[in-house]
């Protein structure tokens, strides 16, 4: 396994410490509901959050609506969008939650990466996944059987991609001899951190990842956030070397209005009311259990997009602040 070091990276060092917390916010910030006009505003929105020194912002790889699924994430391109993004802003770390790497060429998702990587000051952290909606892979023309076999196939070749000059490649997806790629990243490798299981073991993800990414669960109470802690324990203990690996959690939040609103699920869990107090409650009780970053989404919130960005910005992040300045 090849070695990663990340200590002179922007984004990574931004976003991820041992044994702290950051806080970014997940993309889009309202749900879309066949306007794309409601987009219009949001760069103005994403300077606020730059200004406010939020950690990260995050989207999500949906390349077709499935109507059934009814989520259609930020609409854009992943990379198109955070490539606007980075052009808006100045700070704020700008990740995906998650690539869906069986849909991707090795070459283009690496020539796309590394494209992004430069261009934002080396701002880009990669969340990459297997894909978990079944009705997309018959679009794709690949199997959704064997989404994991051709999810690490990407990965391996995109790194070899990124870490080699004029590498020797001949993979089942990668024929390459006498060619190189260019640009390379600007740190030669970008983070990739793996979703969920992505199909994987995991000693394979402890192994192969550059950190995790998965889904809370219940987040009502401390309780409820034990199972958690148990499971990124259970992944810290695989990790060789005992090297450092940063995991990552996000919940979808309507931030009430009154500061000591309970912790309340609502939309069957999916989406969790509270006021700042809880929401800061559950932060510190994520940080103890050894989760390194929070992404929040708030696209189900009941008040304006800019008043919640502000309340956060203004009440959450000085307990959580953001790591360090990115470097020019």
């Amino acid at each position: 396994m090849m070695s990663r070091n990340f200590e002179n990276h922007n984004a990574f060092n931004r976003v991820f410490a041992p044994n702290k917390l950051t806080v970014g916010l997940f993309l889009p910030l309202e749900v879309y509901h066949g306007k794309l006009s409601i987009f219009a505003q949001h760069t103005a929105y994403m300077k606020q959050i730059d200004r406010l020194n939020f950690a990260s912002i995050w989207v999500r790889d949906i390349p077709m609506f499935d109507p059934s699924f009814g989520d259609a994430g930020q609409v854009y391109d992943a990379f198109t969008y955070l490539s606007f993004l980075a052009g808006q802003t100045n700070q704020v770390a700008l990740a995906t939650g998650s690539i869906v790497l069986p849909f991707w060429h090795p070459i283009s998702l690496a020539k796309t990466a590394a494209s992004l990587d430069q261009l934002s000051n080396n701002r880009l952290l990669l969340g990459v996944g297997s894909g978990d909606r079944s009705i997309e892979f018959p679009a794709f023309g690949i199997e959704f059987e064997q989404r994991g076999e051709r999810f690490r196939q990407v990965l391996e070749d995109f790194r070899r991609l990124h870490t080699e000059d004029f590498p020797k490649i001949k993979s089942a997806l990668t024929h390459i001899d006498t060619l190189d790629l260019l640009p390379k990243p600007a740190q030669k490798y970008i983070p990739s951190l793996i979703t969920g299981a992505s199909q994987q073991s995991l000693s394979w993800i402890a192994e192969h990842g550059d950190g995790w990414i998965t889904y809370p669960g219940a987040t009502t109470s401390k309780m409820h956030v034990k199972p958690l802690g148990d499971k990124i324990k259970a992944w810290r203990e695989l990790i060789p070397h005992q090297t450092f690996k940063p995991h990552m959690t996000n919940e979808w939040i309507d931030l009430a209005e009154d500061p000591n609103f309970p912790r309340t699920p609502l939309r069957g869990g999916f989406v969790l009311k509270t006021g700042r107090r809880g929401l800061l409650d559950l932060l510190y009780e994520w940080q103890e259990v050894g989760v390194n970053h929070a992404a929040l989404g708030i696209h189900f919130s009941s008040r304006p997009i800019a008043d919640v960005i502000n309340e956060l910005g203004e009440e959450i992040l000085p307990y959580f602040p953001s790591l360090g300045e990115i470097k020019r």
